[in-house]
């Protein structure tokens, strides 16, 4: 890591701490030249995931797709950008969890995006459904807020 005072490459990490929602790692680092301390933040990524697509094709992951997915949902609702990156970091997490080998079929991505949408914004968790699952009419959007509710009632 690069001392961003001094531009040296030699650092050490003098602590490390797991972010609450476990996505991220913070790490206080000192440059070994001239002494500057300073936080970086990291992220788990995801690499070389395949995806399989309903038809039996394959793609690369790309995170992207999720982001713009959930920003079309999550469109003119109260979120945070800061919330938006935990619940991303959250998704993934849950792939990693999920995923058999090096793949993992776009159907279980779905649930898993689903699953977390439906916890931190219900419209949302309707409006990313509603594609997702190809609402053909009313009754279908009044059966799935009917199960949220139903749900809601019995805790």
């Amino acid at each position: 890591m690069r001392c961003p005072n001094c531009r040296n490459l030699d650092t050490k990490v003098i602590d490390s701490r797991l972010s609450p929602d476990e996505s991220s790692i913070r790490r206080r680092r000192e440059c070994l030249k001239c002494a500057f301390r300073f936080s970086t933040l990291e992220e788990a990524r995801i690499f070389d995931l395949t995806i399989i697509k309903n038809g039996g094709k394959r793609q690369t992951y790309n995170r992207k797709k999720i982001e713009n997915g959930l920003k079309r949902a999550l469109e003119k609702r109260r979120f945070t950008e800061e919330k938006f990156k935990k619940l991303i970091g959250k998704i993934e997490i849950d792939i990693q969890k999920t995923k058999k080998k090096e793949e993992i079929k776009s159907s279980q991505i779905g649930e898993i995006i689903m699953k977390n949408l439906k916890k931190v914004d219900k419209v949302a968790y309707i409006r990313f459904a509603s594609v997702y699952k190809s609402f053909e009419d009313v009754e279908t959007f009044e059966q799935e807020i009917s199960k949220l509710f139903r749900k809601k009632s019995k805790k």
